[in-house]
């Protein structure tokens, strides 16, 4: 019988779907599947003709396996293109290599992970467990490449997809597509000599995760080899719930060692390799190698040892003949980035810099002449999203409305103002097709998350490829309507440079009332916090606001986007003026009526663990509690390329080192601080934790300490997520509420 609704029955199912709409957020809810930002596609890419979109998306019974999917643009359709069980489907295993690759990526998800489409658009290339596959489009079969017990890393199809190359015990392979004839290119590779593999630094430190490049017409290939013998040998253990192991890692520490390193150009066809000349400085970084438009020009960045000089040099090939295109120099430290594009007409190049004390594009001829500079202004490019050249368009994400959203801008080549092209009130990541004509806009709020369209470059919506509205079967619909708007400011540092913040407040702040604050910190260079945008960890805040807590987040100086003036103040002096900064924070805090001066906590992970700690040692009259996750204690114990860019040689500096450690500071600790750390981490070692422990024991100091066998630095997992996060919750609960 079909039922029908009274009045009365109507009303109670609205008021139901209306209290249902009106939950708050669990715990336990915040790290579990079907993830609460819903489903934004991951890795998207254009085909190389346009005609479609693909992009990884996790399977319906696994979300954290998966397939490649398209949208193909003319059909207006979704499809899955390639299903990686097809490809391999039983568990997989990874080379040690491999799995640190993974881990400073980010890459948790198994199955397809990342892929790379042929320039003719004709083809795919996978890794997979170990070896490599290869997706003809035409046939829609997958053939398996390699079947070693070697593991194939760094896998690459050529400019003109005549081959597919790899990296296979320390050397470089290339593997003709046709014939399916593998070559083997270098041959020394063994031991503590790699060629084209990218050395620690460069992956972890200098955003750099290969070893070798292509010439744009397949002959050659140029790539570096590294010899880490003159690296210290270290005995690093991780430490998991059964078994404890062991690795002899060679671990640059700061003031010590780096990899000796060359740069080399080898033949497909005749694999001899020529040595190129670096010159006569040996204690160097190669930080990039790119090829401009011919195969008989190829350039690198040199970056010396104190990071404060960058040379572009150009080598014509095959004399081997070496210019300096241009240089960088900063009395502190330069920032490396990857917009060094060489223009079609093969006389000119754009690149970026921070030379004016922001971050902007340049127009060079190739003989090293500056042109002009193509951006200005007090705010920064972040990078080159694409070039249209037959139009003579540069395409760019910056911040010029506001250092808190991203947004893509075009400039003319010829100079002019540059224009925005994304809509306000939103932070925008875009990918550009190679046409310049439309891109993929993924973008999002402080309270949406990730919307994907495809975009013609007018800001014509062309298609929806994800529109993630929370409203029905979302999952985060059920807690839309009690999630707060975090309110934004801005205060004044002490040179009167101007700090960002943002507050998430409870919904409902009851008069008279004041409220316990917790201070989210990361406070380190290269990231930033307070932003309009997006992200799965402000839910944690969300939950703090909607159980009585006040979360305050404010950007210090040394932190991202904000220009090379903002980011100087700390060098050779860490957590200085970044707590100077946070306690800026804290004082208007305090001057707010409804805030508790004598409940203030501070929380945070890695840089933002050390900025709790310090906070807690210098700045005890200001902080009541903290919570200080995978914490550096000493930067002794941290590596070159990262430490020594912001303090220098330890042999230079010596005090500032000293100063910047927390163990000077362990005297005037006054108590209350939860220490967490994963016991396999490889980033910040677990060293770091129980160097402080042991202190803190000496020096008769209590503490609270929770640590996770077999986590890395990420943390990641939602058991240890969820147990992590109520352990942070019932510490603050005991010092900020009882």
């Amino acid at each position: 019988m079909k039922k029908i609704l009274t009045p009365v029955s109507l009303a109670t199912v609205l008021l139901s779907a209306t209290a249902q709409a009106n939950v708050n957020l669990p715990l336990e809810r915040l790290f579990a599947e079907p993830a609460l930002s819903g489903t934004a596609p991951r890795s998207l890419s254009f085909s190389p003709d346009g005609s479609r979109v693909t992009y990884l998306k996790g399977k319906d019974t696994d979300a954290n396996r998966l397939d490649l999917w398209q949208y193909q643009i003319k059909t207006d359709k979704h499809s899955i293109l390639v299903d990686s069980n097809q490809l391999f489907s039983g568990p997989e295993l990874l080379s040690d290599e491999e799995k640190a690759r993974r881990e400073r990526l980010r890459l948790f998800a198994s199955g397809i992970v990342s892929y790379n489409w042929s320039k003719d658009g004709k083809a795919l290339l996978f890794p997979l467990n170990g070896d490599l596959y290869y997706y003809d489009l035409s046939s829609q079969k997958a053939r398996k490449l390699t079947n070693t017990e070697a593991f194939e890393t760094d896998a690459q199809i050529s400019p003109k997809g005549q081959y597919v190359s790899f990296i296979r015990e320390q050397n470089i392979f290339v593997l003709d597509l046709k014939s399916g004839k593998e070559t083997q290119l270098t041959q020394d590779g063994q031991g503590l000599i790699k060629n084209g593999m990218a050395e620690f630094v460069a992956q972890e430190e200098m955003g750099r995760m290969t070893g070798y490049w292509w010439a744009p017409d397949d002959s050659k290939i140029a790539f570096s080899q590294i010899d880490e013998s003159p690296v210290a040998e270290a005995v690093r253990n991780e430490i998991y719930a059964d078994e404890i192991k062991l690795f002899n890692q060679r671990y640059p520490f700061t003031g010590t060692a780096n990899v000796k390193v060359k740069l080399g150009v080898v033949a497909v066809q005749q694999p001899a390799v020529q040595w190129l000349d670096l010159g006569k400085e040996q204690d160097i970084y190669l930080a990039r190698v790119n090829w401009s438009k011919s195969a008989s020009l190829l350039t690198y960045q040199w970056q010396s040892r104190d990071q404060q000089h960058l040379e572009l040099r150009a080598v014509e090939l095959p004399s081997g003949t070496t210019k300096v295109l241009l240089k960088e120099q900063s009395p502190t430290w330069l920032n490396l980035n990857d917009d060094l594009h060489f223009l079609k007409d093969k006389q000119h190049f754009v690149w970026a810099s921070e030379r004016d004390g922001y971050k902007h594009l340049y127009l060079y001829k190739l003989d090293g002449t500056l042109v002009r500079q193509l951006t200005k202004g007090d705010w920064i490019v972040n990078k080159i999203e694409a070039i249209n050249e037959e139009q003579g368009i540069i395409y760019f994400s910056g911040r010029k409305d506001t250092p808190l959203e991203s947004h893509l801008y075009s400039v003319d080549v010829k100079g002019g103002e540059s224009k925005r092209l994304t809509q306000a009130e939103f932070s925008h990541a875009v990918v550009m097709a190679e046409t310049g004509q439309s891109f993929i806009d993924s973008y999002s709020s402080v309270l949406q998350p990730t919307k994907v369209e495809l975009k013609s470059v007018e800001g014509k919506v062309l298609t929806v490829l994800e529109s993630n509205e929370v409203s029905g079967s979302h999952p985060l619909a059920q807690y839309k309507d009690k999630l707060v708007k975090p309110r934004f400011g801005t205060l004044k540092a002490k040179d009167g440079q101007t700090l960002h913040y943002r507050a998430f407040e409870p919904a409902e702040l009851e008069k008279g009332k004041k409220y316990p604050v917790i201070v989210g910190v990361y406070g380190g260079p290269g990231a930033q916090r307070v932003t309009n945008s997006w992200s799965a960890k402000d839910l944690y805040f969300q939950y703090l606001a909607q159980n009585g807590y006040i979360v305050f987040q404010l950007d210090n100086r040394g932190s991202e986007n904000r220009g090379k003036a903002f980011e100087d103040p700390i060098y050779k002096k860490l957590a200085v003026v970044e707590l100077e900064d946070q306690i800026t924070g804290v004082e208007y805090l305090r001057s707010l009526p409804y805030v508790d001066a004598g409940r203030i906590g501070i929380y945070g992970h890695s840089y933002g663990g050390y900025m709790s700690i310090m906070a807690m040692f210098k700045a005890g009259d200001y902080f009541k509690a903290g919570v200080a996750g995978a914490p550096v204690t000493d930067w002794a114990l941290y590596d070159t390329h990262y430490t020594e860019r912001y303090l220098g040689h330890p042999a230079s500096n010596k005090a500032g080192y000293e100063q910047s450690s927390v163990f000077p500071y362990v005297k005037d600790y006054q108590g209350n601080l939860l220490i967490y750390h994963g016991m396999a981490d490889d980033n910040v070692l677990f060293t770091h934790s129980t160097k402080l422990y042991s202190e803190l024991q000496k020096q008769g100091k209590l503490f609270d300490s929770m640590d996770y066998p077999g986590s890395k630095h990420s943390m990641f997992g939602q058991p240890v997520q969820t147990h992590l996060h109520k352990t942070i919750t019932a510490f603050f609960e005991r010092q900020l509420k009882q």
